[in-house]
């Protein structure tokens, strides 16, 4: 397990991305020992490894102009993704979630979407800005029934082309949900009204998105 630890960061692996198989290796190691009858003489060898120090989290957001500059390359190129980046900052959905949307989660009258499946396992309700339902109200139907046709791997492929024709470096799709909530935090959302429309349990997740200084709450506590 230690010289799987050490290729792996060797390999240039992030910290986090260790930490995360290794976790998984020690849950099931566990599992097996306690539920399956697994002899482990020595314990759970993977409780032995020194874990990598945990990464620090991406912060990158939309620096000024930068938007734009993206809206326009995917302009110039066509395609979803013009569609597909507007719906994520106003969402804050991940991609895989907004790959799967199905036009029978939405609830057009009510302004909520609906997403069954999430990356915590539970199931939750997206309320819709006006914005978002222009987006939707401008895509065509499709027969299958899906809102979008681009899966995960094509919305980062054309995400990432979009990027290199607008000039824009370090940006990631997955960066659009930090955008995303970060601005419904400026917007004046408190966080668990962030937390009901991102999905994020605890309130340690949505802590890096607040940036609350000392200051702004003077007039806060009269």
């Amino acid at each position: 397990m230690a010289r799987y630890h050490d290729a792996r960061m060797e390999e240039g692996k992030s910290s986090d991305t260790v930490r995360k198989e290794i976790g998984a290796l020690r849950a099931l190691l566990n599992l097996a020992r306690k539920e399956w009858g697994l002899h482990l003489p020595l314990e759970n060898p993977v409780q032995k490894i020194t874990l990598p120090a945990t990464g620090r989290q991406r912060d990158r957001r939309l620096r000024p102009g930068e938007e734009e500059k993206l809206m326009e390359a995917c302009a110039a190129h066509g395609g979803e993704i013009s569609a597909i980046i507007r719906f994520a900052l106003e969402t804050a959905m991940r991609r895989g979630e907004i790959a799967a949307m199905k036009w029978e989660h939405l609830d057009r009258a009510a302004r909520v979407l609906r997403v069954p499946e999430t990356k915590t396992g539970e199931p939750r309700r997206v309320p819709l800005s006006t914005r978002v339902l222009a987006v939707l109200d401008g895509l065509p139907r499709r027969i299958d029934g899906y809102v979008w046709g681009m899966r995960p791997d094509s919305i980062t492929q054309a995400f990432e082309r979009a990027c290199k024709a607008a000039g824009i470096e370090g940006l990631r799709f997955h960066d659009l949900r930090h955008e995303a909530t970060s601005r419904l935090f400026e917007k004046g959302l408190n966080p668990m009204e962030v937390s009901a429309i991102t999905g994020h349990k605890t309130l340690q997740m949505l802590k890096r998105y607040t940036h609350l200084r000392a200051e702004d709450l003077v007039e806060r506590l009269g």
